[in-house]
């Protein structure tokens, strides 16, 4: 593909996540928005001056051929539809891929058949102090790791499962740590590489008229390379969102990187290390009645283009996700026979 040429996109699912996409395909030089597709009516989408499609069969039917399709439906839609996109055209996926390994492992294997690629969101990775430990991690600066925590604590009310009624549903949400915690267990899996849980915790103190699933649980787990961690979550909690942290304590150094997202290092000290300064991070997504995590899809969209392109390689990959979608499915199989107290 040559460099002149731009990336075309059209984006199914334009609620809050999928004007996102619009919005940073927009901004990008390299990449251009062709058509938007959504079950809602077309009057609400015609500030963005593209074709509108009310269902993805007419889109893939129609005389536009995107160069990329970004899923941004509820997630229980996310792999049957983006077997249908790959036989025509490449993928953006919103988190999670899937919500069980066999439908992962499915989507994979259909990408394979294909000449197409699938690309997964999983923006966290992107932002400084993310890149930072990660630096650490592959450089060996903290030594042998002995601990790891890792806080996710945040408000989702009624404000939140009221605004949409797929949310709260087991079919099509499938569970707290998919709809908003999965982007931090792929930081797990991405600093540390497998991890094994050894217990699991799960509870529902807030959320049994809105959800199908827990709001609150304790993971337990080994690491790879030695070390134990634990996982602690929660959307319980009282009126807006309070922590994402992470703690690793290792041989040489022990860091913590908090805040409500993940953007703040909060504690670092490392033998014979001197703290580099880091870049700005991005601000939260601000859903106006709810927040989310860190703003970063510009990256996710740039990574997909100059992949297309042949000037790099995907930064997160479906097998890379899959590890993901394994950790939560096995945290729910286990939900079954542990009581939810």
């Amino acid at each position: 593909m040559s460099e002149q040429k731009k990336i075309g996109f059209a984006v199914i699912g334009c609620g809050h996540i999928g004007k996102r996409h619009i919005a940073e395909i927009k901004v990008n030089l390299k990449g251009e928005l062709l058509a938007i597709c959504d079950v809602k009516d077309k009057s609400e989408f015609e500030d963005f001056g593209v074709p509108f499609f009310s269902s993805l069969d007419a889109l893939l039917l129609s005389d536009i051929c995107p160069d990329v399709i970004n899923i941004c439906t509820p997630n229980g839609l996310h792999v049957s539809q983006s077997i249908q996109i790959l036989e025509h055209c490449n993928v953006l996926l919103e988190k999670p891929m899937a919500l069980s390994v066999y439908d992962a492992t499915a989507l994979i294997e259909k990408e394979k058949q294909t000449q197409n690629q699938l690309f997964c969101v999983m923006q966290n990775r992107y932002s400084p102090p993310a890149l930072w430990l990660k630096s650490l991690m592959d450089n060996n600066t903290l030594g042998q790791i002995y601990m790891v925590n890792l806080n996710c604590f945040w408000n989702r009310d009624n404000r939140y499962y009221n605004s949409a009624n797929w949310r709260g549903t087991m079919n099509l949400d499938g569970g707290t740590l998919f709809t908003q915690f999965s982007h931090f267990i792929d930081i797990l899996f991405h600093l540390f590489g497998s991890v094994k849980i050894k217990d699991v915790v799960l509870s529902d103190f807030k959320h049994q008229q809105t959800t199908d699933f827990e709001d609150s649980g304790i993971i337990r787990f080994d690491l790879q390379h030695g070390g134990i961690g634990n996982m602690q979550f929660s959307t319980a909690v009282f009126d807006k969102n309070m922590e994402s942290s992470i703690t690793i304590i290792g041989e040489k150094g022990s860091v913590k990187v908090g805040g409500q997202y993940m953007e703040k290092i909060e504690y670092c000290h490392i033998k014979n290390y001197e703290m580099p300064q880091l870049n700005s991070s991005n601000g939260e997504h601000d859903y106006g009645k709810y927040k989310g995590s860190a703003s970063n899809h510009h990256f996710v969209i740039e990574n997909v283009i100059e992949t297309l392109k042949g000037n790099t390689k995907k930064d997160a990959t479906p097998e890379q996700c899959l590890k993901v979608i394994g950790f939560i499915e096995e945290v729910y199989k286990r939900r079954k026979v542990e009581s939810i107290i």
